[in-house]
């Protein structure tokens, strides 16, 4: 059996209330509505039911067997409803996670300016961040294990069934301290004076950075720390006179702040493309879009800063 189309909340809220109070002028002072209107609901409500629901007896009203029996079931729906309008007025939405894998170029600017504008226009998203060699973020994403990875384009046999999408061209470059006494134009032949610190072979940039000692003359020194860790490097760059090979984006904040400083090669030491990568067949969600134009904008507006600077 269906609900009478004809019954509406407002029936159900002045039958109550009568029901409460026993009178129909108070019941219409409670409901803010005239009596005379009061009372052309509960003749409506009477109507629809086929039956009456209060016997009379002057100005009082007095539940009868079919009021009380209504008044059972419409007070509980009521409060169901009640309940219900609550319920969903308390809840948060739900969180939606995106797995994003993202390799130390695009973890210290590209990816945290991303984030932060992704975060005021879908709060209810919670991007879940994971680092690692790129071999292995290529290989979660492959599993399904990631949804994306942010950073530089892997070896053509680990894209097999990915996507790539460029945002930029990485470069390379040399750092040291602010008050390092390298200068910039300074015979570039003179780093191996300095402790270097390179990249470990198997880092993507390890074959430019080594390619670019070659051409200079110095491809014999050995380093005397391997890393592309931030944390670390930073802090010996700060200890000690030692140089670092690093990828420009990993050390964007120091450059822009002028802790370190970077001896530019004359020709920059290009890497390779800085982008993002995707499984071919992933279902693009509203989120996974929201966040490729979030780096699509984090992306511009990095070109544009470095555009500036220069």
């Amino acid at each position: 059996m269906e609900l009478d189309k004809r019954l509406r909340l407002r029936h159900l809220r002045c039958f109550l209330e009568i029901a409460r109070v026993g009178s129909l002028g108070a019941a219409a002072g409670n409901l803010g509505v005239t009596q005379p209107a009061a009372s052309k609901t509960l003749k409506e409500l009477e109507e629809i039911l086929g039956r009456q629901l209060f016997d009379r007896s002057g100005w009082r009203l007095k539940l009868n067997s079919a009021g009380r029996m209504f008044q059972q079931f419409a007070g509980l729906g009521v409060a169901e409803l009640v309940r219900a309008q609550e319920a969903v007025r308390r809840a948060q939405p739900e969180a939606v996670k995106l797995a994003v894998g993202v390799l130390p170029t695009a973890a210290t600017d590209l990816l945290p300016r991303a984030a932060v504008a992704m975060r005021e226009t879908n709060p209810s998203c919670v991007l879940r961040v994971s680092t690692g060699p790129n071999w292995l973020l290529h290989s979660q994403l492959k599993e399904a294990s990631l949804d994306l990875v942010v950073g530089r384009m892997a070896t053509p046999e680990l894209m097999d069934g990915l996507s790539f999408e460029q945002l930029y061209l990485e470069t390379a470059t040399a750092v040291v301290r602010a008050d390092h006494p390298l200068r910039a134009g300074d015979d570039l032949r003179r780093l191996a004076d300095y402790p270097l610190i390179l990249p470990p072979r198997g880092a993507l940039i390890w074959p430019y950075v080594r390619g670019f000692l070659t051409s200079i003359g110095v491809e014999a020194a050995e380093p005397a720390f391997e890393t592309v860790s931030l944390a670390f490097g930073r802090r010996v760059l700060l200890l000690s006179d030692a140089v670092w090979f690093i990828s420009r984006g990993v050390v964007a904040e120091e450059l822009a702040l002028g802790s370190l400083r970077a001896l530019d090669p004359p020709h920059p030491m290009l890497t390779g493309p800085v982008g993002v990568s995707l499984r071919k067949d992933a279902h693009m969600s509203e989120h996974m879009i929201a966040l490729l134009h979030a780096l699509r904008a984090a992306a511009r507006d990095i070109a544009g800063a470095d555009a500036a600077r220069r």
